[in-house]
């Protein structure tokens, strides 16, 4: 028998193998189609709306995997992780984002001291994780809505240019006396973490889990332009910054991750270490306003409105993902779609089956 969940569970069923499932941290909609990406993989599932079971209200599946291999010249290996953390649908195109983060083996139980020691200690960098990217979606033959290196209008899929160790993002970053030290640190440490992405009219949000400074989160705006077959970072102003930067009182958590809707940011929060704690949902209203009329290369926001906490558990069930239901996908109230790392057992239905959850919004 299937785990039948409440009527605020979305069910997502994803094939055998897979690697998305238990590690979900973005999503996005065209229409009923939700993309979902995971920070094990290489590549990006689009899954199917399909009759929900029991009184559930929301059921996709039917997954389809687009590798990014297919779709861009990659940084690094074609089969290496790009540890996708951000993702976000506008005009006809799906923007993704790497964490750009290092990253550090862990200690395992069955290993002995002295090995653990040498794990612990290793630091490394997947080169796609410094991936930035939007590509083209386009009517497959079947109608449905498909991701394609270049689309029958002209669009190619294109990514921020750069190497496997560094790209225009990391190179302007490392100088900086906020975020330069952090460069080197891994993102569990506190390192620099970049875990939410939004685009706000010709500009991108990139909302960092790490690090954060004596409190404040970090929220970097860029902008980016075709350049040959590449993106490459555009000046904001006259003065030539490539990068503002707005500090964001988030009461200590880190930004896992950003949705705009409207005039208002909302941003997920949680721990930006590896700790059980609490995960909210903020709102900087106004945001799309502010963002247009600043010149400042730094800002400090205080006045951020709280609308709610989502459950976690102990070492599992953390919210890593979320956007806002399309209009007309379900009756009432607009609504959240969460999604969840690590799900527990009672996230999961068989070992290729988890659910997030609905949230409305008021």
């Amino acid at each position: 028998m299937p785990n039948i969940r409440s009527a605020n569970a979305v069910r997502l069923e994803f094939p055998p193998g897979g690697l998305v499932h238990t590690n979900l941290s973005g999503a996005a909609f065209t229409g009923e189609w939700l993309w979902v990406v995971g920070d094990e993989a290489a590549g990006i599932e689009r899954l199917r709306r399909l009759e929900p079971v029991g009184q559930e209200r929301l059921r996709y599946g039917d997954a389809r995997e687009f590798p990014l291999a297919a779709l861009l010249d990659l940084p690094g290996a074609d089969d290496e992780e790009a540890d996708l953390e951000g993702m976000a649908e506008v005009d006809g195109w799906l923007w993704i984002v790497g964490s750009h983060g290092r990253k550090r083996k862990n200690a395992k139980p069955d290993r002995d001291h002295a090995d653990n020691a040498q794990r612990l200690a290793k630091v490394s960098l997947d080169g796609n994780r410094r991936l930035l990217a939007r590509l083209p979606i386009e009517p497959g033959e079947d109608g449905t809505p498909t991701l394609v290196r270049q689309a029958r209008d002209g669009r190619r899929a294109l990514r921020l240019e750069g190497k496997a160790r560094e790209n225009p993002l990391t190179q302007a970053l490392a100088d900086d006396p906020h975020f330069g030290h952090y460069l080197k640190i891994p993102g569990k440490d506190n390192g620099l973490d970049i875990e939410g992405l939004a685009v706000c009219g010709d500009r991108l949000l990139l909302g960092l889990r790490g690090p954060v400074l004596r409190g404040w989160s970090a929220l970097l705006e860029i902008a980016v332009a075709p350049r040959g077959a590449q993106l490459a970072l555009r000046p904001l102003d006259a003065h030539g910054t490539l990068v503002r930067k707005h500090f964001l009182q988030l009461q200590g958590l880190g930004i896992r991750d950003l949705h705009l809707r409207g005039d208002d940011l909302y941003i997920l929060a949680g721990p930006t270490m590896v700790l059980d704690g609490d995960i909210r949902l903020f709102t900087w209203p106004g945001a799309r306003a502010t963002l247009a009329g600043n010149t400042e290369p730094v800002r400090f926001e205080h006045a951020l409105g709280e609308t709610t906490s989502l459950p976690h558990g102990c070492g599992s069930d953390r919210a890593e993902a979320f956007c806002a239901l399309p209009a007309g996908l379900l009756p009432g109230q607009p609504g959240w779609l969460v999604l969840y790392d690590a799900p527990g057992s009672g996230r999961m239905d068989g070992a290729f089956t988890v659910f997030g959850d609905l949230l409305q919004r008021g």
